[in-house]
């Protein structure tokens, strides 16, 4: 399209696009029925209204808004409303949003922040379409029982079975295309040696083994965890549930996921020791160095220590102060935490050179701990001290 509009390496705003593609950018924005039929699937809902009767709110309505703004500028924005009746979504695009710049060379001279040093800004160029992959919380259940799991949905899938079983619970989408990716597993689909080395980290540091992948010649993938220094490997349903929560991200890594692409994972620190979630921290800073878009939730302070401690690290190697150049840093504007809270607005939690990206409320449970801990320690020492006067 660009071509035939004579504008390949100008600026491109959406203004200068026909008016057919405006129109069609800016229906998506508003398509209510797509954003409730997507609601449904991923939260395996008869109706998207359902949502808003778990929130105990005040009012039966749920709003949701996002807005990407560059500086002052809202480049796009979308909203949705959730009320028991219907599901409204709106938004819009700014006609001045550049949509593409073709001179690379102007492009890195505004994505270089200065002198001080760091890897080469990278722009990728793929023949496929960037993807998101999803890791959900019941991973490492899955990631045992997902054999019996796929038997048991063959066997409901004939007319017989599905006789048997009046009521068929369902999974969620989000669930639904984890066990595909498990279940359609291969090896070396898209492998990486950047994404294959980040995955070797992951098992030489922090599992201490290595994950195998055994395809039978019918039937579904069985993934294994081979301790190190061991010669037997040990199935999933017999490794710790550490290794069970990791093994996918593991394989995904290896051979699924690319960099351009985004990774969602939920609570990537389950079952893992603080030195573990700090390690994990590292893996997932290795990632958004080679251009994997990572967006997690957690309630991990480990993490979020850790975290905030590579953003320090990257906002020094800014004062170009460092003597060695780390393999692992971010800086603030690469990272983004927002606080959610029960019937409290979503709050983004700025990144702060003394306090990191925690959340007050951890400050506040430790705080509470500490003075509990003083005040139990001191009703110890007077007992001790008047048992001694005795």
């Amino acid at each position: 399209m660009l071509e035939k509009l004579g504008v390949t390496g100008q600026p491109f705003k959406f203004s200068d696009s026909p008016q057919w593609l405006q129109d069609r950018l800016q229906s998506d924005l508003v398509d209510s029925e797509r954003f409730k039929d997507e609601l449904r699937r991923c939260f395996d809902l008869e109706s998207a209204s359902e949502l808003i009767k778990f929130t105990n709110g005040q009012h039966d309505e749920m709003e949701v808004s996002l807005e990407i703004r560059e500086e002052n500028q809202i480049l796009w924005s979308f909203g949705v409303s959730n009320s028991a009746s219907e599901v409204t979504t709106d938004g819009f695009v700014n006609e001045d949003t550049v949509l593409r710049h073709g001179d690379r060379a102007a492009l890195q001279e505004i994505l270089d922040t200065g002198g001080w040093r760091r890897e080469p800004v990278r722009i990728f160029s793929w023949n496929a379409p960037a993807e998101s992959y999803y890791l959900p919380a019941a991973r490492s259940g899955i990631m045992q029982s997902h054999g019996m799991i796929a038997s048991s949905l063959v066997d409901r899938a004939t007319r017989v079975g599905l006789e048997q079983f009046s009521e068929i619970p369902t999974f969620s989408g989000m669930i639904a295309d984890f066990l595909k990716q498990i279940i359609s597993y291969k090896e070396h689909r898209v492998s990486s040696g950047e994404m294959s080395g980040i995955a070797k980290i992951l098992e030489d540091e922090v599992l201490r083994g290595g994950i195998e992948i055994r395809k039978p010649a019918a039937g579904y993938p069985e993934f294994r965890y081979c301790p190190q220094k061991s010669e037997q490997a040990l199935r999933m349903s017999q490794s710790s549930s550490m290794v069970s929560e990791l093994a996918p991200l593991v394989f995904f890594l290896r051979d699924v996921v690319r960099p351009g692409d985004t990774l969602i994972i939920e609570e990537p620190e389950a079952h893992l020791h603080p030195a573990a979630q700090t390690k994990v921290a590292l893996i997932l800073t290795h990632l958004v160095r080679v251009g994997v878009r990572v967006i997690i939730t957690t309630h991990s302070d480990w993490l979020l220590e850790q975290i905030g401690n590579l953003i320090r690290e990257g906002e020094v190697m800014k004062l170009g102060k460092n003597q060695s150049e780390p393999t692992t840093w971010l800086t603030k504007e690469e990272v983004g935490a927002w606080w959610f809270r029960t019937n409290k607005p979503v709050k983004e939690i700025p990144f702060d050179s003394i306090e990191g990206i925690e959340p007050k409320d951890y400050y506040d449970i430790a705080e509470e701990l500490h003075n509990d801990a003083v005040e139990f320690q001191q009703h110890l020492l007077n007992e001790e001290e008047l048992s001694d006067d005795e």
